[in-house]
């Protein structure tokens, strides 16, 4: 089989709710029903971990208990995405995606190693992070409740932990000073535990965001620059969206009222491809992005126009130019993207018809981005 990986970093400090997120996503994925609404599987690459994320969410569903805090060590969780039945057309790019999934002690950017060698597992750690396609910085909705008033405290300590544990380890991670091509080049702020702002939706959440700290969103910014290469493409405090793995209430926990869980995948997997054609659009040179096209096994099978019919309709006719993305390409992509959402459910339930599982897939994956902007869980660059 076939598999095109895509990297998630999830940034987050102690409590922000990293944990619970993670086992809300692959929870719901194994909840009945799910399969029938999205056509794929989502099956944990080392079962193990499977059966964890599992019982932490079995034990919020049924004995309101919150799973704990990861206070060891790094993790990287493994997911297939795998189209639901065995149809697939021979001679496709790839039978399957990996969403690879970093997640780390959130205390580890707010407080010194307590060893040399909790130092050098935190330094891999994130450097891993930095490899990923698209990194989320989670904001702890809790915390924003005790900060009601005078919110800026809290998001300032948040962003400047996060800003000096990079500056911190940047001499370590930029080998002789070489800047990185492959890193997070799209970072989204996202509100965790967003039930307990009922009133709030991402365009609020974002306007939050700018008036109380849009400086030190700023400085993050020329701090993230800072390591990548080509630094003209890359894109924060554009996009924003809110997560609630669950809504919690006094002695039960909800684990079918989750908020924005749904648009991590999407955002992993379709984001980074429209960014890449606004990118281009804007006279940014396609080399500057080399490696986000890539790495993303989407986007690279799209642009082959190799992934059906349908997609074929909708992207396959975007040129390259060897690897490099034709700036001839980009207003066909760019109406690809922006293709009116019902005929893109027609499309997508015509290749459901014909068992195209991968193009209804990636069909999917583009309307619920849209209905993510629609139903205001989501923010990203018009």
């Amino acid at each position: 089989m076939k598999v095109k990986d895509q990297h998630i970093a999830v940034f987050g400090e102690s409590g922000s709710g990293k944990t619970v997120l993670l086992s809300s996503f692959y929870g719901a994925s194994q909840e009945a029903g799910f399969v029938d609404r999205n056509k794929y599987q989502v099956l944990a690459d080392d079962m193990a971990q499977g059966l964890r994320l599992a019982q932490n969410y079995l034990r919020m569903d049924k004995e309101a208990r919150v799973p704990p805090t990861n206070r060891f060590g790094a993790q990287t969780y493994s997911f297939t995405l795998k189209p639901d039945g065995d149809t697939a057309p021979a001679g496709r790019p790839f039978d399957a995606l990996r969403l690879i999934w970093h997640d780390y002690p959130g205390q580890w950017f707010a407080e010194d190693p307590s060893s040399e060698k909790e130092s050098a597992r935190r330094l891999r750690t994130v450097s891993d992070l930095l490899q990923s396609d698209v990194a989320i910085v989670l904001v702890d909705g809790q915390k924003l409740v005790d900060y009601a008033g005078e919110e800026e405290k809290y998001l300032k300590s948040m962003l400047w932990a996060l800003c000096n544990g990079l500056l911190n380890l940047k001499g370590d991670i930029l080998k002789n000073r070489k800047k990185l091509r492959t890193i997070p080049r799209i970072w989204i702020l996202a509100l965790s535990k967003a039930d307990l702002h009922p009133d709030l939706d991402a365009p609020g959440f974002r306007d939050l965001i700018i008036e109380k700290v849009g400086d030190d969103v700023s400085r993050l910014q020329k701090t993230l620059r800072g390591f990548v290469a080509d630094s003209q493409a890359f894109s924060l405090g554009e996009d924003y969206m809110l997560l609630s793995s669950a809504k919690f209430e006094p002695g039960k926990i909800l684990v079918a009222d989750r908020v924005g869980v749904d648009l991590i995948t999407p955002v992993a997997c379709l984001l980074p491809m429209e960014r890449v054609a606004q990118w281009i659009e804007l006279g940014i040179h396609p080399k500057a992005v080399q490696a986000l096209l890539e790495r993303s096994g989407v986007f690279a099978a799209l642009l082959d126009g190799s992934v059906g019919a349908a997609a074929g309709k909708l992207f396959g006719k975007v040129p390259r130019v060897g690897k490099l993305l034709a700036p001839i390409a980009v207003p066909a992509l760019q109406g690809a993207l922006k293709l009116a959402t019902a005929k893109a459910k027609a499309m997508r339930d015509a290749e459901v018809a014909k068992h195209d599982v991968v193009t209804a897939i990636v069909t999917q994956f583009r309307m619920d981005l849209e209905d993510g902007v629609r139903d205001g869980l989501l923010v990203k660059r018009p």
